[in-house]
Protein backbone atom coordinates (compact mmCIF):
# COMPACT_ATOMS: atom_id res chain seq x y z
CA UNK A 1 0.00 0.00 0.00
CA UNK A 2 0.99 3.70 -0.90
CA UNK A 3 0.30 6.33 1.03
CA UNK A 4 1.97 9.23 -0.89
CA UNK A 5 1.80 12.46 -0.63
CA UNK A 6 1.15 15.54 -2.58
CA UNK A 7 1.61 19.24 -3.42
CA UNK A 8 -1.35 20.47 -3.50
CA UNK A 9 -2.84 22.62 -1.23
CA UNK A 10 -5.17 19.93 0.20
CA UNK A 11 -2.10 18.75 2.49
CA UNK A 12 -0.28 22.21 3.27
CA UNK A 13 0.42 22.34 6.61
CA UNK A 14 -2.04 23.84 9.19
CA UNK A 15 -2.31 25.05 12.73
CA UNK A 16 -2.23 22.29 15.15
CA UNK A 17 -5.62 23.96 17.04
CA UNK A 18 -7.36 23.36 13.27
CA UNK A 19 -6.34 20.16 13.23
CA UNK A 20 -7.58 19.80 16.30
CA UNK A 21 -11.13 21.12 15.65
CA UNK A 22 -11.16 19.07 12.59
CA UNK A 23 -11.05 15.80 14.61
CA UNK A 24 -13.06 17.37 17.15
CA UNK A 25 -16.16 17.61 14.35
CA UNK A 26 -16.06 14.13 13.08
CA UNK A 27 -16.12 12.94 16.66
CA UNK A 28 -18.81 14.95 17.13
CA UNK A 29 -20.50 13.42 14.11
CA UNK A 30 -20.09 15.59 11.79
CA UNK A 31 -18.97 13.08 8.64
CA UNK A 32 -16.01 13.71 6.23
CA UNK A 33 -16.18 14.98 3.29
CA UNK A 34 -12.97 13.59 0.53
CA UNK A 35 -11.49 16.84 0.93
CA UNK A 36 -11.20 16.45 4.88
CA UNK A 37 -10.75 12.66 4.60
CA UNK A 38 -7.60 12.66 2.67
CA UNK A 39 -6.23 15.42 4.57
CA UNK A 40 -6.13 13.74 7.51
CA UNK A 41 -5.16 10.15 6.09
CA UNK A 42 -2.23 11.54 4.02
CA UNK A 43 -0.95 14.75 5.46
CA UNK A 44 2.64 14.20 7.48
CA UNK A 45 1.41 16.86 9.66
CA UNK A 46 -1.17 14.29 11.25
CA UNK A 47 -0.02 11.76 13.92
CA UNK A 48 -1.28 8.44 14.01
CA UNK A 49 -1.88 8.78 17.50
CA UNK A 50 -4.19 11.74 16.84
CA UNK A 51 -5.82 9.96 14.35
CA UNK A 52 -6.41 6.66 16.49
CA UNK A 53 -7.38 8.71 19.53
CA UNK A 54 -10.81 10.25 17.57
CA UNK A 55 -11.64 6.74 16.20
CA UNK A 56 -11.48 5.65 19.45
CA UNK A 57 -13.69 8.19 20.56
CA UNK A 58 -15.87 7.93 17.83
CA UNK A 59 -15.84 3.99 18.55
CA UNK A 60 -16.64 4.05 22.05
CA UNK A 61 -19.40 6.76 21.39
CA UNK A 62 -21.22 4.74 18.72
CA UNK A 63 -20.25 1.25 20.00
CA UNK A 64 -19.72 1.21 23.54
CA UNK A 65 -16.48 -1.06 25.13
CA UNK A 66 -17.83 -3.78 23.65
CA UNK A 67 -15.95 -5.78 20.88
CA UNK A 68 -17.24 -8.91 19.03
CA UNK A 69 -16.85 -11.88 16.89
CA UNK A 70 -18.46 -14.59 15.35
CA UNK A 71 -17.81 -18.34 16.39
CA UNK A 72 -17.96 -20.23 12.62
CA UNK A 73 -17.17 -22.95 10.67
CA UNK A 74 -15.85 -22.27 7.20
CA UNK A 75 -17.10 -23.94 4.38
CA UNK A 76 -15.15 -23.41 1.23
CA UNK A 77 -17.82 -24.93 -1.33
CA UNK A 78 -15.60 -24.89 -4.43
CA UNK A 79 -12.41 -23.22 -5.10
CA UNK A 80 -12.75 -23.16 -8.91
CA UNK A 81 -12.86 -19.86 -9.94
CA UNK A 82 -13.24 -17.97 -13.26
CA UNK A 83 -11.83 -14.94 -11.76
CA UNK A 84 -7.38 -14.95 -11.61
CA UNK A 85 -6.85 -12.33 -9.08
CA UNK A 86 -3.10 -12.00 -8.58
CA UNK A 87 -2.99 -11.80 -4.86
CA UNK A 88 -5.00 -14.84 -4.54
CA UNK A 89 -3.96 -18.63 -3.57
CA UNK A 90 -7.54 -19.75 -2.86
CA UNK A 91 -9.16 -20.11 -6.61
CA UNK A 92 -7.52 -23.19 -8.60
CA UNK A 93 -8.73 -24.66 -12.09
CA UNK A 94 -10.10 -27.92 -12.72
CA UNK A 95 -6.87 -30.23 -13.05
CA UNK A 96 -5.06 -28.11 -10.51
CA UNK A 97 -3.89 -30.46 -7.36
CA UNK A 98 -6.64 -29.31 -4.81
CA UNK A 99 -9.30 -28.38 -7.00
CA UNK A 100 -12.49 -29.19 -5.52
CA UNK A 101 -16.09 -29.20 -3.88
CA UNK A 102 -17.98 -29.52 -0.90
CA UNK A 103 -20.32 -32.87 -1.38
CA UNK A 104 -23.77 -31.88 0.95
CA UNK A 105 -22.76 -34.39 2.81
CA UNK A 106 -19.28 -32.84 3.89
CA UNK A 107 -21.01 -29.76 4.31
CA UNK A 108 -23.27 -31.29 6.90
CA UNK A 109 -20.22 -33.58 8.59
CA UNK A 110 -17.98 -30.19 9.22
CA UNK A 111 -21.05 -28.38 10.41
CA UNK A 112 -21.88 -30.73 12.62
CA UNK A 113 -18.33 -30.83 14.19
CA UNK A 114 -18.91 -26.93 14.38
CA UNK A 115 -21.97 -26.96 16.49
CA UNK A 116 -20.82 -29.27 18.95
CA UNK A 117 -17.56 -26.68 19.65
CA UNK A 118 -20.33 -23.67 19.81
CA UNK A 119 -20.11 -22.22 16.54
CA UNK A 120 -23.51 -19.90 15.18
CA UNK A 121 -22.45 -19.28 11.88
CA UNK A 122 -21.65 -21.10 8.85
CA UNK A 123 -19.53 -19.15 6.07
CA UNK A 124 -20.08 -20.27 2.78
CA UNK A 125 -17.33 -19.16 0.48
CA UNK A 126 -16.32 -19.98 -3.04
CA UNK A 127 -14.80 -19.05 -6.48
CA UNK A 128 -17.20 -16.56 -8.89
CA UNK A 129 -19.18 -18.12 -11.10
CA UNK A 130 -16.77 -21.49 -12.38
CA UNK A 131 -19.13 -22.79 -14.56
CA UNK A 132 -19.01 -20.19 -16.89
CA UNK A 133 -15.84 -21.42 -17.96
CA UNK A 134 -14.96 -24.63 -17.33
CA UNK A 135 -17.27 -27.51 -18.51
CA UNK A 136 -15.88 -29.56 -15.53
CA UNK A 137 -17.96 -27.54 -13.37
CA UNK A 138 -21.17 -27.18 -15.31
CA UNK A 139 -20.89 -31.46 -15.53
CA UNK A 140 -20.59 -31.35 -11.81
CA UNK A 141 -23.66 -29.01 -11.29
CA UNK A 142 -25.59 -30.70 -13.91
CA UNK A 143 -25.19 -34.28 -12.63
CA UNK A 144 -26.55 -33.13 -9.24
CA UNK A 145 -29.23 -31.45 -10.92
CA UNK A 146 -28.16 -27.63 -11.10
CA UNK A 147 -27.19 -25.06 -13.39
CA UNK A 148 -25.19 -22.73 -11.51
CA UNK A 149 -23.07 -22.64 -8.60
CA UNK A 150 -25.49 -19.93 -7.25
CA UNK A 151 -28.43 -22.67 -6.98
CA UNK A 152 -26.06 -25.25 -5.36
CA UNK A 153 -25.38 -22.39 -2.46
CA UNK A 154 -29.39 -21.97 -2.50
CA UNK A 155 -29.70 -25.42 -1.80
CA UNK A 156 -26.56 -26.18 0.94
CA UNK A 157 -28.06 -22.78 2.57
CA UNK A 158 -31.08 -24.39 2.86
CA UNK A 159 -29.59 -27.89 3.95
CA UNK A 160 -27.71 -26.33 7.02
CA UNK A 161 -30.97 -24.30 7.78
CA UNK A 162 -33.02 -27.45 7.73
CA UNK A 163 -30.25 -30.00 9.57
CA UNK A 164 -28.12 -27.90 11.58
CA UNK A 165 -28.78 -25.23 14.37
CA UNK A 166 -26.07 -22.76 12.37
CA UNK A 167 -26.81 -19.28 10.60
CA UNK A 168 -25.58 -19.46 6.66
CA UNK A 169 -23.74 -16.61 5.90
CA UNK A 170 -23.09 -16.80 2.46
CA UNK A 171 -20.09 -15.20 0.47
CA UNK A 172 -20.62 -16.49 -3.47
CA UNK A 173 -19.32 -13.27 -5.10
CA UNK A 174 -21.77 -11.33 -7.62
CA UNK A 175 -24.97 -11.96 -6.89
CA UNK A 176 -28.06 -10.66 -9.46
CA UNK A 177 -31.28 -9.81 -7.81
CA UNK A 178 -33.13 -12.98 -8.20
CA UNK A 179 -29.89 -14.47 -6.59
CA UNK A 180 -29.76 -12.40 -3.24
CA UNK A 181 -33.84 -12.88 -2.89
CA UNK A 182 -33.43 -16.43 -3.30
CA UNK A 183 -29.78 -16.77 -0.41
CA UNK A 184 -32.01 -14.37 1.73
CA UNK A 185 -34.53 -17.51 1.95
CA UNK A 186 -32.10 -19.36 4.63
CA UNK A 187 -29.61 -16.80 5.45
CA UNK A 188 -29.20 -14.77 8.27
CA UNK A 189 -26.57 -12.20 6.23
CA UNK A 190 -24.68 -11.83 3.16
CA UNK A 191 -21.47 -10.93 1.91
CA UNK A 192 -19.35 -9.19 -0.85
CA UNK A 193 -16.39 -7.65 -0.55
CA UNK A 194 -15.94 -4.78 -2.74
CA UNK A 195 -12.12 -4.49 -2.09
CA UNK A 196 -11.20 -1.18 -4.18
CA UNK A 197 -13.05 1.20 -6.07
CA UNK A 198 -9.58 1.68 -8.20
CA UNK A 199 -10.06 0.56 -12.19
CA UNK A 200 -6.48 1.00 -12.70
CA UNK A 201 -5.97 -2.44 -10.73
CA UNK A 202 -7.68 -3.44 -14.07
CA UNK A 203 -4.36 -2.59 -15.73
CA UNK A 204 -2.17 -5.48 -17.49
CA UNK A 205 -0.33 -7.21 -14.56
CA UNK A 206 -2.41 -5.38 -12.10
CA UNK A 207 -3.83 -6.78 -9.21
CA UNK A 208 -7.31 -7.76 -10.82
CA UNK A 209 -6.04 -7.57 -14.95
CA UNK A 210 -7.75 -10.94 -15.32
CA UNK A 211 -10.82 -10.63 -12.55
CA UNK A 212 -14.17 -9.91 -14.60
CA UNK A 213 -16.06 -10.08 -11.42
CA UNK A 214 -14.19 -7.20 -9.80
CA UNK A 215 -14.95 -4.37 -11.60
CA UNK A 216 -16.60 -1.95 -8.92
CA UNK A 217 -19.57 -0.95 -10.58
CA UNK A 218 -20.99 -4.45 -10.36
CA UNK A 219 -19.66 -5.08 -7.40
CA UNK A 220 -21.60 -1.81 -5.85
CA UNK A 221 -24.40 -2.91 -8.01
CA UNK A 222 -24.90 -6.43 -5.92
CA UNK A 223 -24.40 -4.10 -2.59
CA UNK A 224 -26.92 -1.79 -3.54
CA UNK A 225 -29.39 -4.57 -4.45
CA UNK A 226 -29.00 -6.30 -1.47
CA UNK A 227 -30.31 -3.05 0.32
CA UNK A 228 -33.11 -2.44 -1.64
CA UNK A 229 -33.88 -6.38 -0.71
CA UNK A 230 -33.38 -5.38 3.20
CA UNK A 231 -30.46 -8.00 3.56
CA UNK A 232 -27.85 -7.24 6.32
CA UNK A 233 -24.83 -7.33 4.39
CA UNK A 234 -21.20 -7.21 4.76
CA UNK A 235 -18.72 -5.55 2.83
CA UNK A 236 -15.04 -3.89 2.93
CA UNK A 237 -11.54 -3.06 1.34
CA UNK A 238 -8.62 -4.99 0.48
CA UNK A 239 -5.68 -2.93 1.50
CA UNK A 240 -2.35 -3.09 0.48
CA UNK A 241 -2.46 -4.67 -3.53
CA UNK A 242 -1.77 -1.42 -5.67
CA UNK A 243 -4.68 1.10 -4.74
CA UNK A 244 -3.93 4.91 -3.59
CA UNK A 245 -4.57 6.78 -0.75
CA UNK A 246 -7.26 8.36 -2.87
CA UNK A 247 -8.64 5.16 -3.99
CA UNK A 248 -8.89 3.76 -0.42
CA UNK A 249 -11.00 7.19 0.68
CA UNK A 250 -13.56 6.64 -1.87
CA UNK A 251 -14.22 2.85 -1.65
CA UNK A 252 -14.81 3.63 2.03
CA UNK A 253 -17.21 6.80 1.14
CA UNK A 254 -19.01 4.51 -1.65
CA UNK A 255 -19.59 1.87 1.14
CA UNK A 256 -20.95 4.84 3.73
CA UNK A 257 -23.14 6.15 0.73
CA UNK A 258 -24.71 2.87 0.14
CA UNK A 259 -25.48 2.99 4.01
CA UNK A 260 -26.94 6.16 4.40
CA UNK A 261 -29.33 5.26 1.76
CA UNK A 262 -30.46 2.01 2.72
CA UNK A 263 -29.21 0.95 6.18
CA UNK A 264 -28.10 -2.32 5.22
CA UNK A 265 -24.31 -2.43 5.80
CA UNK A 266 -24.05 -4.24 9.13
CA UNK A 267 -20.13 -4.50 8.70
CA UNK A 268 -17.04 -3.11 7.04
CA UNK A 269 -13.78 -4.94 6.66
CA UNK A 270 -10.53 -3.53 6.13
CA UNK A 271 -8.29 -6.52 5.24
CA UNK A 272 -4.67 -6.09 4.65
CA UNK A 273 -2.86 -7.61 1.76
CA UNK A 274 -0.26 -10.56 2.40
CA UNK A 275 1.98 -11.44 0.12
CA UNK A 276 2.34 -16.08 -0.42
CA UNK A 277 4.38 -18.25 -2.44
CA UNK A 278 3.39 -19.18 -5.79
CA UNK A 279 0.74 -16.30 -6.20
CA UNK A 280 1.71 -13.38 -9.09
CA UNK A 281 2.22 -10.86 -6.51
CA UNK A 282 4.51 -12.97 -4.29
CA UNK A 283 6.88 -10.47 -4.20
CA UNK A 284 4.47 -8.12 -3.64
CA UNK A 285 5.12 -5.69 0.05
CA UNK A 286 2.67 -6.21 2.64
CA UNK A 287 1.22 -2.98 3.86
CA UNK A 288 3.39 -1.99 6.86
CA UNK A 289 1.57 -2.17 10.55
CA UNK A 290 1.39 1.47 11.10
CA UNK A 291 0.14 1.91 7.52
CA UNK A 292 -2.45 -0.37 7.70
CA UNK A 293 -3.20 0.93 11.39
CA UNK A 294 -3.94 3.77 9.57
CA UNK A 295 -5.81 2.82 7.03
CA UNK A 296 -7.93 1.08 10.13
CA UNK A 297 -8.29 4.64 11.60
CA UNK A 298 -9.24 6.69 8.95
CA UNK A 299 -11.74 3.80 7.86
CA UNK A 300 -13.71 4.31 11.28
CA UNK A 301 -13.46 8.40 10.69
CA UNK A 302 -15.07 8.07 7.49
CA UNK A 303 -18.12 5.25 8.20
CA UNK A 304 -18.97 6.53 11.74
CA UNK A 305 -18.99 5.26 14.83
CA UNK A 306 -22.17 3.68 14.62
CA UNK A 307 -20.54 1.33 12.31
CA UNK A 308 -19.25 -2.05 12.59
CA UNK A 309 -15.39 -1.94 11.78
CA UNK A 310 -13.57 -5.21 11.94
CA UNK A 311 -9.99 -5.81 10.71
CA UNK A 312 -8.85 -10.02 10.85
CA UNK A 313 -6.95 -11.18 13.48
CA UNK A 314 -5.11 -13.54 12.33
CA UNK A 315 -3.46 -11.33 9.47
CA UNK A 316 -2.14 -9.06 12.35
CA UNK A 317 -1.43 -11.68 15.09
CA UNK A 318 1.48 -8.87 16.28
CA UNK A 319 -0.79 -5.81 16.22
CA UNK A 320 -4.03 -6.10 18.01
CA UNK A 321 -3.71 -3.97 20.46
CA UNK A 322 -2.93 -1.47 17.23
CA UNK A 323 -6.00 -2.57 15.49
CA UNK A 324 -8.20 -2.00 18.73
CA UNK A 325 -6.71 1.47 19.10
CA UNK A 326 -7.46 2.29 16.05
CA UNK A 327 -11.07 1.87 16.39
CA UNK A 328 -12.18 -1.37 15.33
CA UNK A 329 -15.13 -3.33 17.40
CA UNK A 330 -15.41 -6.83 15.82
CA UNK A 331 -13.04 -9.44 15.14
CA UNK A 332 -15.28 -10.98 12.49
CA UNK A 333 -15.23 -14.95 11.94
CA UNK A 334 -13.29 -17.20 14.51
CA UNK A 335 -12.99 -21.00 14.13
CA UNK A 336 -12.43 -23.73 16.46
CA UNK A 337 -12.43 -25.81 13.87
CA UNK A 338 -11.42 -25.24 10.20
CA UNK A 339 -9.12 -22.87 8.89
CA UNK A 340 -8.95 -19.63 6.57
CA UNK A 341 -9.10 -21.20 3.42
CA UNK A 342 -8.82 -17.90 2.15
CA UNK A 343 -5.04 -17.39 4.21
CA UNK A 344 -4.60 -21.27 5.22
CA UNK A 345 -1.16 -20.08 6.12
CA UNK A 346 -2.68 -17.76 9.33
CA UNK A 347 -4.31 -19.74 11.97
CA UNK A 348 -6.80 -17.82 14.07
CA UNK A 349 -6.01 -16.53 17.11
CA UNK A 350 -7.29 -18.05 20.41
CA UNK A 351 -10.33 -16.50 21.87
CA UNK A 352 -9.01 -16.30 25.15
CA UNK A 353 -6.08 -14.43 23.99
CA UNK A 354 -8.86 -11.81 22.10
CA UNK A 355 -10.40 -11.83 25.30
CA UNK A 356 -7.43 -10.82 27.24
CA UNK A 357 -6.54 -7.79 24.73
CA UNK A 358 -9.51 -6.22 24.79
CA UNK A 359 -9.74 -6.35 28.66
CA UNK A 360 -6.27 -4.60 28.28
CA UNK A 361 -8.04 -2.24 26.82
CA UNK A 362 -10.91 -1.70 28.98
CA UNK A 363 -13.27 -3.56 26.14
CA UNK A 364 -15.50 -6.24 26.97
CA UNK A 365 -14.83 -10.07 24.18
CA UNK A 366 -18.67 -10.93 23.16
CA UNK A 367 -20.04 -13.63 20.84
CA UNK A 368 -22.00 -12.78 18.10
CA UNK A 369 -24.55 -14.25 15.50
CA UNK A 370 -23.19 -13.81 11.70
CA UNK A 371 -25.95 -10.72 12.09
CA UNK A 372 -25.13 -8.16 14.30
CA UNK A 373 -27.14 -7.62 17.64
CA UNK A 374 -28.76 -4.29 16.24
CA UNK A 375 -30.20 -6.32 13.34
CA UNK A 376 -31.71 -9.05 15.13
CA UNK A 377 -34.63 -7.26 16.36
CA UNK A 378 -35.91 -6.47 12.96
CA UNK A 379 -37.94 -8.52 11.03
CA UNK A 380 -37.87 -6.62 7.75
CA UNK A 381 -33.98 -8.02 7.35
CA UNK A 382 -35.04 -11.95 7.16
CA UNK A 383 -37.15 -14.20 5.94
CA UNK A 384 -40.11 -15.77 8.23
CA UNK A 385 -38.05 -18.57 8.73
CA UNK A 386 -35.11 -17.13 9.57
CA UNK A 387 -36.33 -14.33 11.59
CA UNK A 388 -38.01 -16.94 13.86
CA UNK A 389 -34.91 -19.10 14.66
CA UNK A 390 -33.42 -15.67 15.29
CA UNK A 391 -36.34 -14.74 17.91
CA UNK A 392 -35.63 -18.44 19.60
CA UNK A 393 -31.97 -18.29 19.90
CA UNK A 394 -31.14 -14.58 21.23
CA UNK A 395 -31.68 -12.69 24.11
CA UNK A 396 -32.92 -9.11 24.23
CA UNK A 397 -30.09 -7.16 23.12
CA UNK A 398 -29.75 -9.45 19.84
CA UNK A 399 -26.89 -11.44 21.07
CA UNK A 400 -26.72 -15.91 21.05
CA UNK A 401 -28.10 -17.65 24.27
CA UNK A 402 -26.67 -20.76 25.74
CA UNK A 403 -28.04 -23.61 24.40
CA UNK A 404 -29.50 -24.32 27.35
CA UNK A 405 -31.85 -21.37 27.65
CA UNK A 406 -33.34 -21.53 24.07
CA UNK A 407 -36.90 -21.38 24.58
CA UNK A 408 -39.25 -23.96 23.11
CA UNK A 409 -41.00 -22.10 20.09
CA UNK A 410 -44.65 -22.00 21.49
CA UNK A 411 -43.63 -19.87 24.31
CA UNK A 412 -41.25 -17.82 21.76
CA UNK A 413 -44.06 -17.38 19.55
CA UNK A 414 -46.76 -16.27 22.94
CA UNK A 415 -43.23 -13.47 23.88
CA UNK A 416 -43.58 -12.01 20.42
Amino acid sequence: MAIVGNTNSLLERVPERTLERALERVVSGEPLDRAQALYLYTSPDVELEALAEAAQELRSRGRGSTITYSPKVFLPLTNLCRDRCRYCTFRRDPAEPGAHWMEPEEVLSVARSGEALGCKEALLSLGDRPEAVFPEAREWLRQRGFGRTLDYVASISDLLHEETSLFPHANPGLMARSDLSRLRESNVSLGLMLESTATALFAAGAAHEDAVDKWPQRRLRTIQEAGELKIPFTTGILVGIGETAEDIVDSLLAIRELHLRYGHIQEVIVQNFLPKPGIPMHDWPAPAPRAFARTVAIARLIVGGEMNLQAPPNLSPGHLELLLDCGINDWGGVSPLTLDFINPEAPWPNVERLASVARSKGLDLRERFAVYPEFVRRPEFFSPRVWKRLRERSDAAGYPVPASRIAEPERVAERG
